[in-house]
């Protein structure tokens, strides 16, 4: 779009820095605490982290009780037979990353999704063999045995309870069951456990698991062994053969958690620690962190045309970067400094009209030739009295992963392998186009949206924070954070702050209930595409602020979930 009149060029920016957002209207206080905390999206897990607290564990013992409640309160994204990632900062000031992301297995090969005519089939979402190799149980092990004070088989006894005794169905859970019922009941001990084989769940009805308790009972007694090497691992082995999956019994004795070393950079004071290869997103937080730095775009206040408008465009140019340049970090050397390195962030900023959005197709991944050297899930965050803190952002990838859940052992499988390029060039489930850099390979892990984050201020945890939302997860988490320390928000008005996103491509603007209309026409005029059908959601954040010796906590009302503190 060209506006070759100065005049209006001049009216349209003053408006867009004018127009401001409409005031959430479901804004509400944080949550309180002086001790512990602990935010997730299934109340009942958030509880069993409080207790394992109070019992004096420490942020690392509750997120593993934490996780492994999940997967019994939380089937959507909570899981045994999937992977994710656990960003740890000790009271000591050590930080570390553990890196439990699914893996391809052996059999995986470079087109194996594709169909005769060569274009993506659904087998990397649906069934079988769009699993990759689960990591949760073992990098919940990993974390335990470095960081963690409480004997493993009582973190897992309050899962076993929920499994074998029960828990009434909450109303969102009973609509998510059946809205999923399509897909479920394609698979028969999908359609057993959650679909009641068709006749449902009702809203309170006691929801027992018992595979899945027995699955969790030999875990709990047996360690994580038995979910790579024993009883678990044989039973799922077989199961896969049977159904033509890939995940052999060797893929299981061979899957390794990892300790990464975090990703780190400065913004106006603040210190980021995030999250490094194979997630996308600590590369990304910190290069828009730094394309924004020095725009002086938060002058324009939050939720003013110019505000959203800066914000699209460092994202685009992110998202054109991570699409080109970032793979797993065990197979291709990521490019991370060149993508951070000042002057190239500033080339970026540099490139950004003040007033109009630049199209997609004008933008490019950007290093210099040579430099690269190489739908859902759940989130919690967990602040200790001892000063420790933990984000953990796991997953099944899509809502109930591939919808198969493994006869014998109760738990969902994941889909994670449609988060590779199953084909170079084409867009995944999140729409996003992804490059032979994140293409399949025996052992790769998928490149991930995930971005468990810690901010410290003053030397000290400040924020504590990260979601679930796939593509969007990334654009979610920074504009939370910037609502704090840009904006000075608490924490509960950062996450309900209306949101957008844009991830390159497709060259579209999402747009969250709360922008108002006058702001969207504003941004429609500087040359956003912006569909006209009902605002999206983007992302779920969860997050902890630690401030003045108090927890404050902040759930998404976009989702289901809780704050519990003490």
């Amino acid at each position: 779009m060209k506006i070759k009149n100065p005049r209006a060029l001049r009216f349209l920016s003053s408006a867009l820095t004018l127009c401001l957002v409409a005031p959430p209207s479901y804004a509400h206080e944080p949550v309180y605490a002086r001790k512990g905390m602990v935010v997730a999206q299934e109340p009942l897990a958030a509880d069993v982290g409080v207790a394992v607290l109070k019992s004096g564990g420490n942020a690392v013992d509750a997120a593993i009780a934490v996780g492994f409640a999940l997967a019994v309160t939380h089937p959507f994204a909570g899981n045994l037979g999937g992977g994710g990632f656990m960003l740890i900062r000790l009271a000591d000031g050590r930080t570390t990353f553990i890196d439990f992301r699914e893996k391809a297995p052996r059999k995986a090969t470079h087109d194996m999704y594709l169909d005769t005519s060569g274009n993506p089939s659904k087998d990397s979402l649906l069934g079988w063999r769009a699993a990759g190799v689960p990591g949760s149980v073992c990098g919940f092990d990993l974390a335990l045995k470095k960081y963690g004070t409480k004997p493993w088989a009582e973190l897992l006894e309050p899962a076993i309870q929920l499994a074998s005794s029960g828990f009434p169905i909450s109303y969102p859970q009973m609509r998510s069951f059946k809205t999923s019922a399509d897909s479920l009941s394609q698979f028969p001990e999908s359609n057993r456990i959650f679909l009641k084989g068709g006749a449902f769940f009702d809203w309170n009805e006691n929801f027992r698991q018992r595979e899945l308790a027995r699955t969790l009972e030999r875990i709990a007694h047996k360690g994580a062994k038995d979910f790579y090497e024993g009883e678990t691992a044989r039973i799922l082995a077989r199961e896969m053969e049977k159904n033509g999956g890939l995940i052999t019994l060797d893929d299981l004795r061979e899957y390794q958690a990892v300790e990464r070393k975090p990703l780190e950079g400065d913004y106006k004071g603040y210190h980021i620690i995030t999250s490094p290869p194979p997630s996308s997103g600590g590369v990304g937080i910190l290069q828009m962190l730094g394309m924004l730095d020095g725009t002086g775009y938060e002058k324009s206040k939050a939720g003013s045309a110019t505000a959203y408008h800066y914000l699209a465009e460092v994202m685009r140019r992110f998202y054109a970067d991570r699409n080109e340049y970032l793979g797993d970090p065990d197979f291709v050397k990521n490019p991370i400094a060149a993508m951070v390195d000042p002057g190239y962030i500033r080339t970026r900023r540099d490139s950004i009209d003040p007033v109009l959005a630049t199209p997609s197709d004008q933008i490019r991944p950007g290093l210099p030739a040579g430099a690269a050297e190489g739908s859902d899930t759940t989130h919690y965050s967990i602040a200790d009295e001892q000063g420790n803190v933990v984000a953990v952002t796991y997953t099944l990838n899509n809502g109930y992963g591939s919808k198969v859940t493994v006869p014998g052992l109760g738990f969902l499988l994941n889909d994670e392998m449609d988060d590779f390029s199953a084909k170079p060039g084409m867009p995944n489930l999140f729409g996003l186009v992804q490059g032979e850099t994140n293409s399949i390979a025996p052992g790769r892990r998928p490149l991930s949206s995930m971005v468990p984050t810690i901010v410290q201020k003053d030397g000290k945890p400040f924020l504590v924070l990260g979601a679930p939302g796939g593509s969007m997860i990334i654009t979610a988490v920074l504009q939370v954070m910037l609502n704090v320390m840009d904006f000075g928000m608490n924490v509960q008005d950062a996450i309900d702050f209306p949101r957008i996103h844009h991830q390159w491509k497709p060259d579209t603007l999402g747009i969250e209930r709360g922008v108002s209309p006058d702001t969207i026409a504003l941004l429609k005029k500087a040359g956003y595409s912006i569909e006209d059908a009902k605002p999206i959601v983007i992302a779920r954040v969860e997050a902890i602020l630690l401030s003045d010796g108090w927890l404050q906590g902040g759930h998404d009302e976009r989702g289901t979930g809780k704050v519990s503190g003490y």
